[in-house]
């Protein structure tokens, strides 16, 4: 996985992952497209415990990819279902307080 945190003066940090085979791909559904980019999920290699240590503090997630998405729903972040499927692949967006 591919992993990015952006940390935003003032509005604290988002954490960006991404399954490795899904970088600088385009998915769409529909009227949905999103560009799975280097700027936004970075080059930086993860592996699950990273990952889930980063998910754990974060405060805004954006997920996309099979792999992903079950750390997050294994960490117990993220209730199984709670995603969409664009493309076939699942993508969520979390918001934590």
């Amino acid at each position: 996985m591919y992993l990015k945190i952006h940390r935003i003066q003032g509005k604290g940090e988002i954490v960006a992952v991404c399954d490795r085979e899904l970088l600088n791909r385009t998915l769409c559904h529909g009227d949905i497209t999103i560009h799975v980019s280097e700027k936004f999920y970075g080059t930086e290699e993860a592996g699950e415990a990273e990952v889930a240590l980063a998910l754990k503090n974060a405060g805004n997630i954006n997920l996309i990819g099979n792999k992903a998405v079950s750390v997050a729903i294994e960490c117990g972040i993220l209730p199984e279902g709670a995603y969409i499927l664009i493309d076939g692949i699942p993508h969520a967006q979390i918001y934590q307080a």
